[in-house]
């Protein structure tokens, strides 16, 4: 071999080797998430409070034929997230478009869908960030997945959660949120069992419960942390210790919504208080519909003095969103905060300068 071509060979190698360290470097910088007790705890054991924004439209937009996500989903978008200093992002999925069920357009849902989530995922991770992937609208029989229905049907949510899980199992920067917001009069017996249930919407079905979406998780070998809404919009968590189903993985989080017309006051944080000394409780959504952010600077502090996390509702700038309607966090995706987006940019900013 002449020395020339050894040493052309030899840079070919070196640029070769380089280049597939700069394309592994994101993969090593994964986060990883799991549950040590009754707290969020990364690889080393350290603890880890979760503050991030729910990244609304992939639960809607599929739906409607309009797309997949709502507005863009690049790079520069994340980068837009990281901004405001947060550590997590929700991720609102629909069961008939992971599926590709009830008349899913097929350029939006199935395969196109689930590759589109797992993408987002992959940049999101990249980026550093936890993910939390939630079960957000879901529909029985034919019905297509249009709105929150009182429970996850029996028909197709262990589906979706065992087709989820074996897709992510390995991956440990997810949290899997089992069921958004049980609706208002679902007993905690079917919270935790299912049961029959008739809705004005879909008519009568056969609900699942938290027992059913956790054995379905489970039965894959995921080991992820699993999110679990309280009843009345995720609201109420007052029977969640008493009717808490078993879990192989030892990883249950329990899940409150709040926002200024639903508020979390002297009773609720009581309840959350002695839920957290035996689970991570993480506030899956907070906002505030009033384009003001007294309520959420107020719940903010008590959250962080107890350890509790929190996300944001909803870094959406369209579906015709304001800070009164959605609520929207944001004006464009740019990440300029509306007048209610403001007090949780600022705050997490805050947070970020605290030793």
């Amino acid at each position: 071999m002449r020395p020339s071509t050894f040493t052309h060979l030899r840079r070919l190698i070196l640029v070769t080797l380089a280049t597939a360290a700069l394309f592994a470097a994101p993969a090593a910088a994964k986060p990883w998430i799991g549950v040590q007790g009754n707290q969020l705890v990364d690889r080393s054991g350290n603890p880890v409070r979760l503050l991030g924004v729910n990244r609304s439209g992939t639960e809607y937009q599929c739906e409607r034929g309009e797309g997949i996500f709502e507005g863009p989903d690049d790079e520069a978008s994340i980068e837009a997230m990281l901004r405001w200093h947060i550590n997590a992002v929700r991720v609102p999925l629909n069961e008939s478009c992971w599926l590709g069920i009830n008349y899913t357009e097929a350029s939006f849902g199935g395969a196109n869908y689930r590759a589109a989530i797992h993408a987002y995922v992959e940049r999101l991770e990249r980026a550093g960030l936890y993910v939390i992937l939630d079960l957000h609208w879901a529909s029985p029989r034919t019905y297509p997945s249009a709105g929150i229905i009182p429970m996850p049907d029996a028909e197709h949510s262990p589906d979706f959660w065992r087709s989820v899980a074996t897709e992510y199992r390995e991956d440990r920067s997810i949290i899997f949120d089992l069921y958004n917001e049980p609706r208002p009069g679902v007993p905690w017996s079917c919270w935790a069992e299912g049961c029959e249930i008739e809705d004005r919407w879909v008519g009568p079905y056969q609900a699942t419960g938290m027992r059913q979406l956790i054995e379905a998780v489970r039965s894959t070998g995921a080991q992820q942390p699993l999110m679990l809404a309280g009843v009345d919009w995720a609201r109420n968590l007052d029977g969640w210790l008493a009717h808490l189903p078993p879990d192989p993985g030892n990883a249950l989080v329990a899940s409150n919504h709040t926002y200024n017309f639903s508020a979390c006051r002297a009773h609720c944080r009581r309840t959350l208080l002695r839920i957290a000394q035996e689970h991570p409780v993480v506030t899956g959504e907070l906002g505030e519909g009033d384009c003001r952010h007294r309520y959420i600077d107020h719940y903010m502090p008590w959250a962080d003095a107890h350890d509790i996390s929190y996300l944001g509702w909803a870094w959406d700038a369209g579906n015709g969103w304001t800070c009164r309607g959605g609520p929207s966090l944001i004006k464009d995706y740019s990440g300029h905060p509306t007048s209610f987006g403001i007090g949780l940019r600022e705050h997490l900013r805050k947070l970020a300068r605290t030793p």
